[in-house]
């Protein structure tokens, strides 16, 4: 266990499984107090049981980040639990992928929702404690898609994009409080979605990489923690890519 995060107290929104449990797992690695927070109860215990096997210390509580009451309650009861919170990472996301052309109102409204109204509704009461203690590092967790678009793509590319608007504003507006907000782009990154891709999808998107290999949930993991500890308090309104050379 490394020191880099000790005495933080941190909030991963989605990270029962896949790249959310790989950045909770990493905070945890460098001594931060993890609460995770997904949709699925079974999930949320298994990581947190896996974590408590690391010796973290940590704990879950449920949350819809598309609901206003419950994120509310998510930062209250984190606050409440561990006594206060440094460190707020927006990872929870979801995809409902078709065409402009068949795409309804329910599967724009639920994405833009999850992937960013949500984002807002975790960092508004988030930010009124930081600005108190004068402390904080916001990261959230983009796509790729919110630089060129996707075809199928149009509620998640569009809401990925106010990810970025809404992280670059926010960087400005916190500053002065030594709040600190970037935002992190993975490429094609191993977690059980990916893994039910077609391998012929596969074999292109891996084509697609310089690096000529799929990312992991840990390489995300990796650049939160860094944006997340003292190393980089003079870095805010970034937006970074951990994509393995993702040629889009």
């Amino acid at each position: 266990m490394s020191e880099r995060l000790n005495g933080k107290v941190a909030i991963v929104t989605g990270s029962g499984r896949g790249i959310g449990f790989g950045i909770a797992k990493k905070l945890a690695e460098e001594g931060a107090t993890v609460m995770i927070s997904d949709v699925n109860e079974e999930t949320a215990k298994a990581a947190v049981q896996s974590l408590k096997e690391m010796g973290a210390t940590t704990d879950y509580i449920l949350c819809n980040v598309a609901d206003w009451d419950q994120t509310q309650k998510l930062i209250a009861g984190t606050i409440e639990r561990f006594g206060k919170l440094d460190i707020l990472v927006n990872n929870a996301g979801i995809n409902k992928d078709r065409t402009l052309k068949k795409m309804t109102k329910e599967e724009w409204d639920a994405v833009v929702a999850v992937n960013l109204t949500g984002m807002f509704y975790t960092m508004s009461p988030a930010i009124q404690h930081m600005i108190s203690r004068e402390y904080g590092r916001i990261i959230n967790i983009s796509s790729a898609s919110y630089l060129n678009g996707n075809i199928g793509q149009a509620n998640y590319a569009a809401a990925k994009a106010g990810v970025i608007a809404l992280t670059r504003t926010a960087g400005k507006e916190l500053g002065r409080y030594h709040i600190t907000c970037n935002a992190i782009v993975p490429g094609f990154i191993k977690t059980e979605m990916t893994a039910n891709v077609p391998d012929k999808v596969k074999e292109i998107m891996i084509g697609k990489l310089s690096l000529g290999e799929m990312g992991t949930p840990e390489d995300v993991g990796n650049m939160v923690a860094f944006l997340a500890s003292d190393d980089a308090a003079h870095m805010t309104q970034g937006i970074y890519n951990v994509d393995g050379g993702m040629v889009l």
